[in-house]
C-alpha cells in the first residue's frame, strides 16, 4: 500500500498559491503590471532625495537637447521648433514605460537624417506620419517579442552604419559652419559641394564656428568632479551643459551684433505649444495632394529600415547604460514605440534613443526615469517663452555642435580591434560603411546584413574539417573530426573531402569520423553519410563513427538502420582499434584496399 504524505508546512503555502491563481512560473498580477507599467515599481518608493537628484539630472539633458533639438530639426530639413516639438513628448512617455533610468528619446542625428529626404521632396507631414508608422511598428514588434530580430545585425554592421551616419551629417554640416549656402543630398554630394564652393565661405561664420568646435572640445575635457569641491562641481556642470554654455554664447554675441548681422542665424521659431491632433493621414505639398496609400509608397522601405534602426539605436544604447541589469528588449521596444506614436500627435519627427543624452543623465547622476519629467517641461518652457530668443543662435554654432557630437560617434577604435581579433569581420564593417556613405543608409544597412549572412551561410556550407592520417597500432588511420554541427550545405563537401583523402591516401584501411563537436545533422547529411559509407565498402575501407551523441547518431540510424553496427564509444582510438581486431575475426592490418 503506498505511503500517504502527512501534510506539512509547505502543503498550504502551495495550495494558497494555486488559489490565488498564480501561473505555475510565478507571474503574477502585480509581477506583470510592474514589467508593462515601470512607474509603477519604483514610484512608491520614491523620495525627496531622488527627486533633487532628478530635477539636476533633467535641467542638465534639458539643456543639451534644446540646442541639439534645434540642430537636428534643420538635418531632417524641418523647421527648428519641430526639434522642440520632437524633445519632450518621448521623455513623458518614456517616464511611464521606460524600464531604464538613463535612456532620454528624442530627436537624433540619425533619425533626422533618414527624415531628410522624405521633407525635402514632400513636406513636414511625411516626417510625422514617419513618426506614426515607426511607432506603431516597433511597439507591435515588443507586444509580440520580436526583440530577437536584433540580433540578427551583427557589431560590425551597427558600427559600419553607425560611423557611415556620422560622417554624412558631419559632411553636410560643413557648408553651414563655414557660412555657405545650400543643403547637401549625401556624402558625395557635401563633398562636392565642399570643393566647388569654399571660395563663398564667410570669414564671420567660419570663424564663429571653428571657435565653437574648439570650446566644445575643451569644455568636455574639464577636469571636473560631481563629488569634489565646489571648483571642481562648477567645471562638472559646465561639461555636461557644455552643448547650452556654447549655443548661449553664440546667441549672445550674434544678438549683440544684431544690427549688422555678421552671422547667419537660425529662421524664426513658431512660438507657443505645438497643435495637438492626430498625424496627417493625406498631405498636399506644391499643389499636389497624397493620400495615405501615396504616402505609403512614398516611404517605400523605409517604413521598415527607420522603425528598425530606431530600436537598434535605442536597445544599444540601454544595453551601454544597464550596468549589469537584465534589460528588457521587449519593454524597451513597447517604450520607444510609445513614445513615437503619441509624439505623433504633436508634430514630432521620429525619435529613438540618444547616447549623448543619456550619457549626460547618467553622468548627473539620474536615479530614475522621472528626470525626463524635468527635461521635458523644460523643452515645453522653451516652446513657449524662449522661441523669440533662440532665433539668435547662429547656424554655425548649431552646425558644430553636430560635427563634434559626431566626432564623438565615430567607432575608430573597432577597426583595430577587428583586425586584431577576427579579420573576416571587418568585411560586413566596410561593406556597409561604404555602401552607406555611397548609396544610401537603408541600402547600407542592406548590404551589411546581406554580407554577414553570407559569410555565416559559407561558414556552414564550408565547416572546419580536421583530417589527418595517424598511424596507431601499425594501422594507417584516416581520422576526420567535424568541429561543428552538420547541416545540409555541408552534406556534399564532407562526403567529398574524405573520399579525395581516401584517393590520395591509398593504404588507409579505416576512416574514423569523430563526431564529438557534432551536436546535430539533418536528413541530407545522413543520406551523404550512408552513401560515404557504401562508397568506402566498395574500396573495401571501414568507416566507423566515434563518439557521436545520440541525437545525431538516432538522425543516422534512422535514415539508414545498416549503418548501426558502425557506431563506437571508447576512449581512444588505440582501444578502439583493438576492439576491431578482436571481433572483426581476422587482422585488419592483412586488409588490403581496393
Amino acid at each position: 500500500m503506498p505511503a500517504v504524505s502527512t501534510p506539512t508546512e509547505a502543503t498550504p503555502l502551495l495550495q494558497s498559491s494555486e488559489m490565488r491563481g498564480e501561473q505555475p512560473n510565478g507571474c503574477t498580477f502585480q509581477k506583470q503590471l510592474h514589467r508593462r507599467l515601470p512607474i509603477t515599481a519604483w514610484l512608491p518608493n520614491y523620495s525627496l532625495g531622488k527627486f533633487m537628484q532628478d530635477a539636476l539630472a533633467g535641467i542638465t539633458v534639458g539643456l543639451t537637447v534644446i540646442p541639439q533639438g534645434i540642430a537636428y530639426a534643420d538635418v531632417a530639413g524641418l523647421p527648428p521648433q519641430y526639434g522642440l516639438y520632437s524633445s519632450f513628448m518621448g521623455c513623458f512617455v518614456y517616464m511611464f514605460f521606460g524600464s531604464t533610468r538613463n535612456v532620454t528619446v528624442g530627436p537624433t542625428a540619425i533619425m533626422g537624417l533618414l527624415t531628410h529626404s522624405f521633407v525635402a521632396s514632400y513636406g513636414e507631414d511625411l516626417a510625422v506620419l514617419l513618426t506614426f508608422l515607426s511607432g506603431c511598428i516597433i511597439t507591435t514588434m515588443g507586444l509580440l517579442h520580436l526583440g530577437f530580430l536584433v540580433d540578427f545585425i551583427s557589431l560590425p554592421v551597427i558600427s559600419g552604419f553607425t560611423n557611415a551616419s556620422a560622417i554624412i551629417i558631419a559632411s553636410s554640416q560643413m557648408l553651414t559652419l563655414l557660412g555657405i549656402k545650400g543643403r547637401t543630398d549625401s556624402f558625395l554630394d557635401a563633398i562636392k559641394k565642399l570643393f566647388s564652393q569654399y571660395s563663398q565661405a564667410k570669414a564671420s561664420d567660419s570663424v564663429l564656428g571653428i571657435c565653437s568646435i574648439v570650446a566644445l572640445v575643451v569644455l568636455k575635457n574639464l577636469p571636473g568632479k560631481r563629488r569634489g569641491n565646489l571648483a571642481q562641481k562648477c567645471m562638472w556642470l559646465i561639461c555636461l551643459a557644455r552643448n547650452a554654455v556654447v549655443v548661449v554664447t553664440g546667441m549672445s554675441i550674434a544678438y549683440s551684433l544684431r544690427d549688422i548681422e555678421p552671422f547667419k542665424i537660425t529662421v524664426n521659431i513658431t512660438e507657443g505649444l505645438p497643435p495637438f491632433g492626430p498625424p496627417p493621414f493625406t498631405t498636399t505639398h506644391n499643389n499636389v495632394t497624397y493620400n495615405f496609400v501615396d504616402m505609403l509608397q512614398i516611404y517605400g522601405g523605409s517604413v521598415i529600415s527607420v522603425p528598425l534602426i530606431a530600436l537598434l539605436e535605442s536597445i544599444a544604447i540601454a544595453k551601454s547604460f544597464a550596468k549589469g541589469k537584465t534589460l528588457d528588449s521587449s519593454q524597451e521596444m513597447i517604450a520607444v514605440g510609445l513614445c513615437n506614436v503619441f509624439g505623433s500627435f504633436v508634430r514630432s519627427m521620429p525619435t529613438t534613443g540618444s547616447f549623448t543624452r543619456t550619457a549626460v543623465n547618467n553622468a548627473s547622476g539620474v536615479k530614475t526615469p522621472f528626470g525626463g519629467l524635468i527635461t521635458g517641461c523644460l523643452v515645453l518652457l522653451a516652446c513657449g517663452l524662449l522661441t523669440s530668443t533662440l532665433r539668435f543662435i547662429p547656424k554655425a554654432t548649431l552646425a558644430a555642435v553636430i560635427i563634434v557630437a559626431m566626432y564623438y560617434m565615430l567607432e575608430i577604435h573597432l577597426f583595430h580591434l577587428l583586425w586584431r581579433t577576427k579579420k573576416i569581420d571587418l568585411i560586413p564593417l566596410l561593406v556597409t560603411l561604404i555602401f552607406c556613405l555611397t548609396a544610401g543608409l537603408d541600402y547600407g544597412i542592406v548590404a551589411g546584413i546581406a554580407t554577414n549572412l553570407a559569410l555565416l551561410l559559407y561558414g556552414t556550407a564550408r565547416p572546419t574539417l580536421l583530417i589527418e592520417e595517424r598511424l596507431v597500432n601499425d594501422l594507417p588511420v584516416l581520422l576526420v573530426s567535424p568541429q561543428q554541427s552538420l547541416s545540409f550545405p555541408a552534406a556534399e563537401y564532407l562526403r567529398e573531402r574524405v573520399m579525395s583523402w581516401c584517393d590520395v591516401m591509398k593504404n588507409t584501411t579505416m576512416v574514423i569520423i569523430d563526431g564529438q563537436n557534432v551536436n546535430e545533422i539533418d536528413t541530407t547529411v545522413a543520406k551523404n553519410l550512408s552513401l560515404l559509407l557504401s562508397d568506402l565498402e566498395a574500396r573495401q575501407q571501414r568507416l566507423i563513427f566515434w563518439n557521436w551523441c545520440d541525437e545525431a547518431s538516432r538522425t543516422l540510424i534512422a535514415f539508414d538502420t545498416s549503418i548501426k553496427p558502425h557506431f563506437r564509444t571508447f576512449d581512444n582510438i588505440s582501444q578502439l582499434l583493438a576492439d576491431e581486431v578482436a571481433t572483426s575475426g581476422e587482422t585488419i592490418k592483412n586488409e588490403s584496399p581496393a
